[in-house]
């Protein structure tokens, strides 16, 4: 008996097989369903041929079109089973070309020496704006118990989010809890450690049970995800508060959420740039002593440019994406934004490290404060028009001591074969939402998810070829050098997954934030913070706070409490 097809099946089928345009695939299917029993015949396959960039014979025709028949069925079997957000395919990404080599050791990481005894901010403001590492030395000594602390960043994230708009929920309940917990150890002796009592928020891809984890979209908003994210449990094993689950654009998409637009804290009129949104502000506006973000193309960087905060974008697989939503499976990373890069390496220190639930994930040794002089270290520049790097910054790296060497990137594919990767892997995450056709809701995600069953499985794997490419022309430039310092290299470095760090270097005429960006070697961080680091004591840049005065509400509520 022959099989009727639907036209939306037949539309299915055609899409994701990467065959014709949107018009041709509405003439074809009418063609088809004039013709139940027949399929698709040869003639119709002939007619597509241009958008496969391939010409066939009658016979080779005969033999595609009775191949895409049997698809159908196929193809039907496969979207009525369903899989959930939290499987990934069978394929596993590893940023180091060859076997993976090195032991099992995490490293040692404690924090720098102060320079002098310290002593407890006369104001709440100032105590607010103080980075990790001084945050943790007064708790220590307990001048300043967790609970006072948690309390503080509660009532600015109350007082400050109607006009930035970073907050989703307000995690005030477990806070308390948690701050309460960590006074009783600290008192008993039982000091976990530099992130003990310190107040932390999660951008809300992040899970923790009890509390909504929306993606900052609307299709879910109410969504409530069971599992403890391995960051959140690590930071929980650390002793760290958490306070708040801030804002990201929709699916991880840019500053637009389903609460609005989230705000620079140097400037309310400008977005605070994506999609770790929220965490970016909030840190920014000493709402919060560090936040987590991740990164897929740019989402931890970009907003710590923009927000005049420090972002650490790990390595591939330093850190766990367990219970964090996934957007591309081989891009997807997280990483901490702070206030200054001591911190952001106190932060890597506690989450780093192989997880069973994570298969990218691997643990390799993380050192801090770093013992190489920094004269032994060899920094790549750009000399290239439009790229070179700014004799100013150049100024400061020489004035450090480290070795200057020229160099070139290797990334003139890496814009079209990051897209490709991104949009195949993101489409087939979020393929429920493209097939139940929603659209709202969900940013511009919609019409990339559609374009996207366009790219062929052949596309998409000669991509990842490419990709192979570029990581062993990295590793060649390495070879040479220990990090860089610039680079228009977002779409690069996240195919390959080097890590890099933002930090303030300035600001506009307008009073914005300016940064300077740093990329090491694969599981590098060490040498890569080491530098940063000594970059920004020697410029300051990051003790700069936002001007409160000009923030502004923007008629929302108070974060919602649960």
């Amino acid at each position: 008996m022959a099989t009727v097809w639907s036209r939306r099946e037949w539309l299915a089928l055609l899409g994701s097989l990467g065959v014709g345009n949107a018009v041709f695939h509405r003439a074809l299917v009418a063609t088809a369903a004039q013709m139940p029993g027949e399929g698709i015949t040869p003639e119709m396959v002939k007619n597509a041929e241009w958008i496969a960039g391939i010409t066939l014979s009658d016979s080779q025709r005969r033999a595609v079109a009775n191949r895409l028949t049997a698809s159908l069925r196929q193809l039907r079997q496969l979207r009525d089973t369903p899989v959930g957000y939290d499987v990934p395919p069978a394929l596993l990404f590893t940023p180091a070309p060859g076997p993976m080599t090195g032991g099992m050791e995490r490293g040692q990481v404690q924090p720098s020496p102060l320079p002098e005894p310290l002593r407890r901010p006369k104001s709440d403001t100032d105590l607010a704006y103080l980075p990790v590492h001084q945050l943790a030395e007064l708790l220590r000594s307990r001048q300043v118990s967790s609970v006072e602390l948690t309390r503080l960043y509660l009532e600015r994230l109350r007082k400050y989010d109607p006009a930035l708009l970073c907050v989703v929920t307000l995690t005030e309940e477990l806070a308390l809890r948690q701050a309460e917990q960590a006074d009783r150890e600290i008192a008993a002796g039982r000091y976990r450690g530099p992130l003990h009592g310190i107040p932390w928020v999660a951008k809300d891809l992040i899970a923790y049970p009890g509390y909504r984890t929306t993606w900052g979209a609307e299709p879910f908003r109410e969504q409530r995800l069971e599992q403890k994210a391995t960051v959140a449990a690590r930071l929980e094993e650390a002793g760290a508060v958490l306070v708040a689950k801030t804002s990201l654009g929709a699916l991880a998409q840019g500053d637009q959420w389903f609460g609005g637009q989230t705000r620079n804290p140097w400037n309310p009129k400008q977005g605070s740039s994506g999609s770790s949104a929220g965490t970016a502000a909030a840190v920014a506006a000493g709402l919060a002593a560090f936040g987590l973000g991740s990164e897929t193309l740019g989402s931890i960087i970009s907003p710590s440019i923009r927000c005049g905060v420090t972002g650490l974008r790990p390595t591939f697989g330093r850190v766990s994406r367990y219970g964090c939503m996934p957007l591309a499976w081989s891009l997807d990373k997280i990483g901490p934004m702070a206030r200054c890069v001591e911190d952001c390496a106190l932060i890597l220190g506690a989450i780093h490290g192989a997880d069973p639930r994570d298969p990218t994930t691997v643990t390799r040794p993380f050192h801090w404060p770093g013992k190489k002089p920094l004269r032994e270290l060899r920094v790549g520049y750009f000399e290239d028009k439009g790229l070179a790097t700014a004799e100013a910054d150049l100024k400061i790296l020489r004035s450090l001591g480290v070795q200057l060497v020229p160099i070139h990137l290797p990334g003139r594919l890496a814009q079209a074969v990051v897209g490709i990767i991104l949009e195949a892997e993101a489409a087939t995450v979020f393929d429920d939402l493209t097939r139940s056709g929603i659209q709202q809701g969900i940013g511009n995600w919609a019409i990339t998810f559609r374009r996207a069953r366009f790219h062929t499985a052949v596309d998409y794997l000669r991509a990842q070829r490419l990709r192979t490419t570029l990581m062993h022309q990295m590793q060649q430039l390495f070879e040479k050098i220990d990090l860089y310092v610039g680079g228009n290299d977002l779409a690069l470095t996240n195919l390959t997954g080097h890590p890099s760090i933002s930090l303030p270097n300035g600001f506009t005429s307008a009073g914005t934030p300016t940064a300077i960006t740093f990329t090491g070697s694969l599981f590098g961080e060490t040498d890569l913070l080491t530098l940063a680091q000594a970059y920004q004591e020697a410029t300051g840049y990051h003790r700069r706070r936002p001007p409160e005065e000009k923030w502004v509400p923007l008629d929302k509520p108070p974060p919602e409490k649960q």
